[in-house]
């Protein structure tokens, strides 16, 4: 399993993605695929509970926001419009001996030299100056820009005029789309278009586990305001952004709000700020927020020939919308999610026996945990282990669950409080009279004893949600 950057805690976390069955290499059994990650089991139920509970709160609790799911491949004018063939380079140089590429302005970054201002010409001019060798002593290539768009053919010939890409973001179907869906759902400014879906960037150094990878998930919205409002819903979206992190069990102290610099912004931004959050292995970034203005709908409007100005029903004012883009990565959040809820403490007592002299405890929110609840019989054989299967695919209904037997409790506890599970039922020897379970909390401990007949009475209680 591959390191990040000598970092223990951050080793700790990817070590027990793989053997829990969370995130473990692609492609492993041929020596794996640079960078490239496959979600197991507990990942995949907790990257859809992610996707799940963002699409409720920003799309179905609201009226002012409408689904999409646009097509990976587009038409190739479509990138050449939004700037993305011209602009999305990033500074590449190679190293002479391994043929590894290294993002320029990091291995500068490396050497302490900040480049957030810098040109590519003068960054070339400090290559020299510097004589700036790669990391393990090489001499490097001369700079060059690099289009991180992954590029591929239609059809059965490979030639210029099949060429096309793979999405590098979500947002231009959303705004290609836009008039469409405007009409369709007769949605009146201000409103958002909301989409969840994978985008490739043929990124030069990804790294640091799941943080930079080439294929990623992103949940997105464009939100379409009149000119005059941008401002107010600019510091609206990035209140959500903060009200959402809070859900998800990321502490405040652990974020920073980076205000992008003009010299820093992309080509199509006029106001940026970037939420950072205190990963293991630095302060980077986690959610962007960029008011767009309408420079998107207007750059397709002039290149496709199309009309996609909206006209005020009320007022009668015609004007090309403005946008505001609250951008989550689903990768990276669930990331932040692992770092967040990962806890390593002495063997906790007062249950059975302590397993190892350092247990850890991953306390996600109950309403993104992979499985709800355990079922643990004390005995695997009957009747603790029937009663024990018929709860499991009872509560399975409504929740995921997870019928263990093997092993002693207190190992059986533990295996569950690693994985996030918030409430473990134990089915014991006295439940066969008196047909109740021991009920145990996976952050405070407690036990309670409630009727079986009772169960998803005390749970809905608890709120606890699929």
């Amino acid at each position: 399993m591959p390191k990040t950057q000598e970092n223990p805690v951050m080793d700790k976390i990817i070590s027990l993605c793989k053997r829990r069955g969370f995130i473990f290499p692609g492609s492993e059994i041929y020596g794996g695929l640079a960078n490239s990650w496959d979600y197991g089991p507990l990942g995949v139920e907790l990257k859809n509970n992610i996707k799940r509970l963002w699409w409720k709160t920003f799309v179905q609790e609201r009226d002012d926001v409408v689904g999409l799911d646009a097509a990976l491949i587009m038409n190739p004018r479509v990138w050449e419009a939004s700037g993305h063939v011209a602009n999305f380079n990033d500074p590449l140089v190679e190293d002479k001996k391994t043929n590894e590429r290294f993002r320029l302005d990091h291995l500068l970054e490396e050497k302490g030299i900040s480049v957030s201002r810098m040109s590519f010409d003068v960054m070339v001019a400090k290559v020299k100056e510097l004589n700036l060798k790669s990391p393990k002593g090489n001499e490097l290539t001369p700079p060059r820009q690099f289009n991180m768009m992954f590029q591929t053919h239609l059809g059965p010939v490979a030639d210029n005029e099949n060429t096309v890409y793979l999405r590098p973001e979500t947002a231009q179907g959303m705004f290609v789309d836009f008039k469409t869906i405007q009409e369709a759902s007769r949605q009146r400014i201000p409103f958002g278009i909301a989409q969840i879906g994978h985008a490739f960037r043929n990124e030069i150094t990804p790294g640091n586990f799941i943080f930079r990878t080439r294929e990623f998930e992103q949940m997105e919205i464009e939100f379409f305001v009149h000119p005059s409002d941008w401002e107010k819903w600019f510091e609206y979206w990035l209140d959500q952004q903060k009200n959402w992190l809070r859900m998800i069990g990321v502490k405040d102290e652990d974020l920073y709000f980076h205000e992008i610099p003009a010299e820093e912004r992309a080509h199509y931004s006029k106001r940026s700020v970037d939420t950072e959050y205190k990963y293991p292995f630095g302060l980077k970034e986690l959610y962007g927020l960029a008011y767009r203005t309408d420079y998107d709908l207007k750059a397709h409007s002039a290149t496709a020939k199309q009309d996609l100005t909206y006209r005020d029903p009320v007022t009668n004012e015609l004007y090309t919308p403005h946008c505001i883009e609250p951008t989550w990565g689903v990768n990276r959040t669930l990331l932040v999610v692992l770092c967040s809820a990962f806890e390593e403490l002495d063997a906790r007592s007062g249950e059975e026996e302590a397993v190892h002299e350092k247990e850890v405890v991953l306390r996600l929110p109950r309403k993104l945990a992979p499985i709800k609840i355990a079922v643990l019989p004390l005995s695997k054989k009957e009747p603790l282990s029937q009663i024990g299967h018929e709860l499991t695919m009872s509560l399975k209904k409504i929740y995921s669950c997870q019928y263990d037997e093997t092993g002693s409790i207190g190992k059986r506890y533990r295996r569950q409080d690693e994985i996030g599970t918030p409430f473990c039922i134990t089915v014991d020897f006295d439940t066969v009279d008196d047909k109740k379970v021991t009920i145990r909390d996976r952050d405070t401990m407690a036990q309670e004893r409630v009727e079986i007949d009772r169960l998803m009475e005390w749970f809905a209680d608890k709120g606890l949600t699929i």
